[in-house]
């Protein structure tokens, strides 16, 4: 009997133990590369936005009937599931995604296109979403933002990771804006003006961080100066959009009509002052002046309430995700990834920018959440997507990068 002592099985003692602690090691040595600046900005911020949801709606019977806690109990299931969709494609690699892309890109531009049949619904004015069921619904084209990325930088990166080329050529470069060109046609359709500029300001992004020629981005701008003449004169957009700029370009048109929106914001964040006058005890948010406050205008109940500090505090967390992801995009050694990580950052800044400065007056209303702060499913997930794939771009680089 003493001398089976020593004795092992495939998948028991010794190897049993080394297998475990290979795995062990390899976890730790993922915890260790993740970007953490990242994810702690990305949670301080929907932490943040979970407080604002609740002081916004609380008292909005309208929305929230007998329970006050019932948009905040969906912004945080809405949190849960983008940071398992996030830990689901660090799991899965940037890398994997890309073989994928053809599959995600036919998906995202069926959701689209599914936007304009019957099961499309309008929704605070925009026809952008398909209702689900159980109170649920999905906005598809907050997916086309991460399948536009991913596949112009399949496309643009190909030859040059390969080693074939130090640049995109431009039958490639034509290529991506084609592939691009297709879904944001359809979410102009709808009309979609908002979740339009971001796409494309990702273009433009997504066109400078792959090294391809000036004249493209040159082009580009003038192409977008152009279309936006042409959506203007070809009365594409809906009155209400129209509206919203007439109402952007002359702030005292219709005070109490188009304008009210803008007004109340501006005077809900400049009665905030330096401190704010606290959680849940601003009187423009508590008496529901604000429309949309949970959603396209958030920032202003951070303003009244938390004051300039408050609000400042969500600009510096955003400026430090945008800092790290810069930091990504520039030490990554494959173009792909750099490149992924440019389209998020143009994402991300245009974004926060438009949504920021459409409460303050400086941009017109374009109906765009405030990345993790606003409330809004769709949104929600593609963000923290968009913090695995950075997360991923980070973990997977050599060592030695």
């Amino acid at each position: 009997m003493a001398g089976n002592s020593g004795f092992s099985v495939s998948g028991y003692g010794p190897e049993r133990s080394k297998m475990s602690m290979s795995r062990l090691l390899a976890r730790d040595s993922l915890v260790r590369r993740l970007d953490w600046p990242i994810l702690l900005s990305a949670l301080a911020l929907s932490a943040i936005g979970s407080a604002l949801v609740y002081s916004a709606t609380r008292n909005r019977t309208e929305l929230v009937g007998d329970d006050p806690y019932a948009f905040v109990l969906k912004h945080l299931l809405n949190i849960g599931i983008g940071i398992a969709l996030m830990a689901g494609t660090i799991w899965l690699g940037h890398r994997t995604l890309r073989t994928a892309v053809p599959i995600l890109y036919g998906i995202s531009v069926f959701l689209v296109l599914l936007v304009l049949t019957p099961l499309g619904a309008t929704i605070n004015g925009a026809h952008a979403w398909i209702v689900i069921g159980g109170g649920f619904s999905l906005q598809p084209s907050e997916f086309v933002k991460i399948t536009i990325i991913l596949g112009m930088a399949m496309l643009l990166a190909a030859r040059v990771d390969a080693g074939d080329r130090v640049h995109p050529d431009h039958r490639t470069v034509v290529q991506a804006l084609g592939l691009a060109v297709v879904p944001i046609l359809i979410v102009l359709l709808m009309p979609d003006l908002g979740s339009v500029m971001v796409m494309a300001m990702i273009v433009l992004g997504v066109l400078l961080a792959s090294g391809a020629s000036n004249r493209w981005v040159f082009g580009l701008l003038g192409t977008g100066a152009a279309g936006a003449v042409a959506v203007w004169q070809l009365g594409v957009l809906d009155d209400y959009q129209i509206a919203r700029f007439a109402a952007f370009a002359n702030p005292a048109l219709d005070p109490a009509g188009v304008g009210y929106n803008t007004n109340q914001a501006r005077i809900a964040i400049g009665s905030g002052g330096l401190t704010g006058t606290g959680l849940f005890k601003g009187s423009q948010t508590t008496g529901q002046f604000v429309p949309e406050q949970q959603t396209d205008f958030v920032f202003t109940v951070a303003g009244e309430e938390l004051g300039f500090a408050g609000a400042g505090l969500i600009l510096v967390l955003l400026g430090v995700l945008l800092w790290r992801a810069c930091r990504i995009a520039r030490e990554t050694t494959e173009l792909y990834g750099t490149i992924v990580a440019a389209g998020i950052i143009a994402w991300f800044a245009f974004q926060s920018f438009e949504n920021i400065g459409m409460t303050l007056g400086i941009m017109p209303v374009a109906g765009l959440p405030l990345p993790f702060v606003s409330y809004g499913g769709s949104s929600m997930f593609a963000v923290w997507v968009a913090v695995g794939l950075l997360q991923s771009i980070k973990v997977q680089r050599p060592l030695s990068a």
